[in-house]
């Protein structure tokens, strides 16, 4: 019998890619390898109907390469419904790098990678994201120009991390208008899971607003440098999903809403700016609505720091950015409404908006 289980496993990996849940029709799969760098990178190209596909660069120690191939493709699709949504000729595209940031990320394997994106003449062009900094995509910009969120002394927009929770915040404002009728976050109860730069700027915003904010993360220090920064508390307990909260804000790694926390979650409101939040977009999302608990769709209300880079393929400047990221809020509460008025979950809802806007320029082309 063990040994039926373990030939049963063996097969499941060799399934074939185009058979995956999370490939989802992608165009392109670039897999990435140099051995004198120790570069192994993945390059998802999801859609490229409303432009070349666009989308951020996350470094990781992933437990395989499956779980980094899985986390490309449902990163890469995301960004495809982001920008659709968002109103931007964009498509969809994301890479990972197989690696620990903080000890194998060298100039030589940053140049390597970009030399690979270059390959592509277009239609992928990075960007920063988990693992990654300004100072990467500038040193990617010296071989290829298919980059964005350089910094602003070489003519880019900067670190979009401060935008795309400035757009968490404005979707964050719209859902408690919509569950409690008032978009004012005093004294709600906020948990923020995960403190890194975009949780931070999501902190800060929150904080002004007199929310009782309770922050959650794997490490220690940074969680006492940001209580300290902005008077909140960290959260000591171990099981952050049945806590009493008005809004969980998952601001980490994806699929924390999931089959094992979806039944424990007493939150009234889901806003935050982790990628793919719902393990299972149908059953969790559905669950959710049965529940009463407001979603706001992870793809829409993220979207801010894919303003923020776009603005250097588009040369608009900061005002721009800032009116397009705080339009965000009335999208959300379009959605919102437009879910309950059909009877369907949010991301259904928001979900529909963006494959609308994909199909109607097929037909164009």
């Amino acid at each position: 019998m063990v040994t039926e289980v373990v030939k049963a496993k063996e097969l499941q990996k060799l399934d074939p890619v185009f058979g995956q849940l999370s490939f989802d029709n992608h165009e392109q799969i670039v897999f990435c390898n140099d051995k004198d760098t120790g570069l192994k990178a993945i390059i998802g190209i999801h859609n490229t109907v409303l432009g070349p596909a666009l989308g951020g660069t996350r470094m990781w120690q992933y437990n395989s390469e499956w779980d980094a191939l899985n986390d490309v493709l449902r990163l890469s699709r995301g960004m495809t419904f982001k920008s659709a949504i968002t109103g931007l000729n964009l498509g969809g595209g994301k890479a990972v790098i197989i690696g620990d940031s903080k000890t194998q990320k060298t100039p030589e394997l940053m140049l390597r990678f970009g030399e690979f994106v270059h390959s592509l003449g277009g239609r992928y062009i990075t960007a920063e994201d988990v693992g990654m900094a300004t100072s990467d995509m500038d040193l990617v910009r010296t071989v290829t120009p298919y980059v964005t969120g350089i910094s602003e002394e070489k003519g880019g927009a900067g670190n979009p991390s401060p935008i795309t929770a400035y757009g968490v915040f404005m979707g964050m404002k719209a859902a408690a208008k919509y569950k409690f009728g008032n978009d004012n976050l005093e004294d709600k109860v906020v948990y923020v899971q995960g403190i890194g730069n975009v949780g931070e700027a999501l902190v800060e915003h929150l904080s002004n607003e007199g929310a009782k904010v309770f922050i959650s993360d794997i490490h220690r220090n940074r969680l006492e440098e940001v209580r300290d920064k902005y008077h909140v508390t960290i959260y000591e307990g171990d099981n952050i999903y049945e806590e009493d909260m008005d809004i969980y804000a998952p601001c980490a790694l994806g699929a924390t809403v999931n089959d094992s926390t979806i039944n424990q979650l007493k939150a009234k409101v889901i806003a935050g700016a982790a990628n793919n939040q719902l393990a299972d977009e149908q059953t969790h999302g559905t669950q959710l609505r049965e529940r009463g608990i407001v979603y706001a769709p992870d793809f829409l209300i993220n979207a801010g720091g894919i303003i923020n880079v776009y603005a250097e393929l588009e040369n608009y400047g900061k005002q721009e950015i800032m009116r397009k990221t705080e339009n965000i809020y009335n999208t959300t509460l379009e959605i919102l409404s437009n879910a309950e008025t059909n009877g369907i979950t949010t991301h259904e809802a928001a979900f529909h908006i963006a494959q609308s806007r994909i199909d109607a320029r097929k037909k164009e082309r």
